[in-house]
Order: C-alpha cells, then sequence, then structure tokens
C-alpha cells in the first residue's frame, strides 16, 4: 500500500485522538502527518508513532500536499472540506454535514465498500448508531429482504463528546456525595437517569438522530423501501451504544439461520447463549471495533420478524476506525484524486 500524506482535523477531539489510535493499530501507511484544529488547541503536542507533533490552527493551507483529509467531526468540515476536495485532496468527513448529499457516499464497508469508487472528492461517514445497525442489517436484508425495522437505542455519553463523559463523572460524583447534580452538556442529569431525547426535534416530533437513522440507512442499503423508526435514548454509560432491533422481513428467517449468516458476515462477533448468560454489552464491546450481536429470536407477534441485540464502540467502529477503514479502500481501490 502507498505511502499517504495525511491530516487530521480535530485531532486534539475524542474522535481525533481515537483515529490516531486506529491508525497506528491498523498500521495505515502514513508518510507526511499534519494534526490540526481550532485555535484554542493549536500549540498542543500529541505523539505519534514516537514522533511528537505540534498541532496547528486549520487553515487552507493545512491541505497543501495532502492526499487524504480525516474530519473529527464538528463545523469544520462545512468550512474546509470543499475546498480541501477541491485541492485534490479525499475528504473523509464524521459529521452530518454531506451525509444526505446525493453527490456525496455515504459509506460502511463491511455493507457498501464499492460506493466509495463514486466519491467526488468527499465521503461521508455515517452515524454512530447507523453504522452498527447497517452492519447487523445487512446480511440480513441480503438473504430476506427487510420490510421494516423498528430500533429502540442507548446510547452512551461519549457520544456527544469529552465534556459529557466529563458530565456524567461529575454528576456520578455528585449524587453519590449527596449533592446536586449539575447539567450543561444535556438537558437534565444523565447520571442514574435516562434522557429519550437525542439531539433537536425535528418533524413528527421524532430527533434528528432518528431521522438520521431512517434516511442514512436507506442511503447506505440503496433500498427506499425500507420503513424505518427509531428511538434513540441517552443512558449513563461511558462508552458503546446498544440497540435493540426488531426486524420484519418478506421472507421467513429462522433464528438459526439468522445465526449462520450473521457469524459469517464480516465485522460481526455473535454473543448469543442465553443459557450461560452471553449477550453484549458494552462493558464487552468498548475500545474493541467489532459489531457484538446477540439476542437473536424470532418475533413471536409476526410470522417474518426477528429481535437483535447489538452493541458497538461508537467511538471506534461508530466513527474512528470506519473512517480509517474507508481511507484504506480509497487507497486500495486508486481512489485517490489528481493534485490541483
Amino acid at each position: 500500500m502507498e505511502k499517504i500524506n495525511l491530516v487530521i482535523v480535530g485531532a486534539t477531539g475524542a474522535v481525533g485522538q481515537e483515529i490516531l489510535k486506529v491508525l497506528d493499530e491498523r498500521n495505515f501507511p502514513v508518510d507526511r502527518l499534519k494534526l490540526c484544529a481550532t485555535s484554542r488547541s493549536a500549540g498542543k503536542q500529541i505523539n505519534f508513532r514516537g514522533n511528537d507533533y505540534t498541532v496547528e490552527e486549520t487553515t487552507l493551507a493545512s491541505f497543501d500536499g495532502m492526499d487524504i483529509a480525516l474530519f473529527a467531526g464538528g463545523a469544520a468540515s462545512k468550512q474546509y472540506g470543499p475546498a480541501a476536495a477541491e485541492k485534490g485532496v479525499v475528504v473523509i468527513d464524521n459529521s452530518s454535514n454531506f451525509r444526505m448529499d446525493p453527490q456525496v457516499p455515504l459509506v460502511v464497508p463491511e455493507v457498501n465498500p464499492e460506493d466509495v469508487r463514486e466519491h467526488k472528492g468527499i465521503i461521508a461517514n455515517p452515524n454512530c448508531s447507523t453504522i452498527q445497525m447497517v452492519v447487523a442489517l445487512k446480511p440480513i436484508h441480503d438473504e430476506a429482504k427487510i420490510k421494516r425495522v423498528v430500533v429502540s437505542t442507548y446510547q452512551a455519553v461519549s457520544g456527544a463528546g469529552m465534556e459529557a463523559i466529563e458530565e456524567l463523572s461529575a454528576q456520578t460524583a455528585a449524587v453519590l456525595q449527596g449533592s446536586d447534580a449539575v447539567a450543561g452538556v444535556f438537558p437534565y442529569q444523565i447520571a442514574f437517569n435516562l434522557i429519550p431525547h437525542i439531539d433537536v426535534f425535528m418533524d413528527m416530533d421524532y430527533t434528528k438522530e432518528e431521522w438520521k437513522m431512517v434516511k442514512e440507512t436507506q442511503k447506505i442499503l440503496h433500498d427506499q423501501s425500507i420503513a424505518i423508526t427509531a428511538t434513540t435514548v441517552r443512558v449513563p454509560v461511558y462508552r458503546s451504544h446498544s440497540e435493540a432491533l426488531n426486524i420484519e422481513t418478506e421472507k421467513k428467517l429462522t433464528a438459526v439461520r439468522a445465526k449462520e449468516i450473521l457469524a459469517a458476515a464480516p465485522g460481526i462477533i455473535i454473543m448469543d447463549n442465553p443459557a450461560e448468560k452471553v449477550y453484549p454489552m458494552p462493558l464487552f464491546a468498548s475500545d474493541k471495533d467489532d459489531v457484538f450481536v446477540g439476542r437473536i429470536r424470532e418475533d413471536n407477534t409476526i410470522d417474518n420478524g426477528l429481535n437483535l441485540w447489538v452493541v458497538a464502540d461508537q467511538l471506534r467502529k461508530g466513527a474512528a476506525t470506519n473512517a480509517v477503514q474507508i481511507a484504506e479502500l480509497v487507497v486500495e481501490y486508486g481512489c485517490l484524486m489528481k493534485k490541483q
């Protein structure tokens, strides 16, 4: 694999730091590396593969001579992404800025890797909760064609960034000490609580997070006919999202057959032995790249229904790892751009 000049925008944040870990673990072929962030973080030192790098403030010049830009999320990609692509840099973006743009591929490498070939300079990384869901849905859809999905999520605070992690810690300590828990990142106390509200409310009183799961899943699977409804809930877990999926298919799929095809699918680990109390949990999924699936059983209320429990680390597979996997595909498929 050829050596790549790589810039990471948002390198000091939770996803940016995870990207660096994943790049190292997967031995991604980095030649030149630039680490960029806001002016507030400029000047910080970050070590990567034994070398110290000084974080730079992101400017248009940050993309000069680069092959790939990994945007770790936030507003920067909207400001700099199109300009970076015009310079001949392949932009892989973790924000929601370009996900529903029909000109921008929305990619999960285990599901629709070939879409990378269609990029015009920008490739979008899907929402974290969407990624783990479609990894589990794809083999079932291929086998029996999915008609409808009802999903309820149980999303860790790290999905809202470092400040949310710190808030959970502070609130937990305060409550255990008999003090008031101060809410800042979330609208209510998250310690010892659940909040059925992620992102802003939109059409039909569904939140933006819930609509993301609907629209992104249809785009990734190339099937607008799949009916999807979602309820997304923030839970007092530091890391790794969990999801309860209820799936209706056109063709009958037994639980036994579902386990077989899921076990054979890329990126999935089956943890499903109720007799021995074996099932996925955030405790097991954190710091791992796989999507863990368990509680696989037939829905007793309809003819062609399945229930699944799906858990994955949203900072890794839900963000950093998926982005690095996309970068690997760009290199593997020869999809780098000509410099302007």
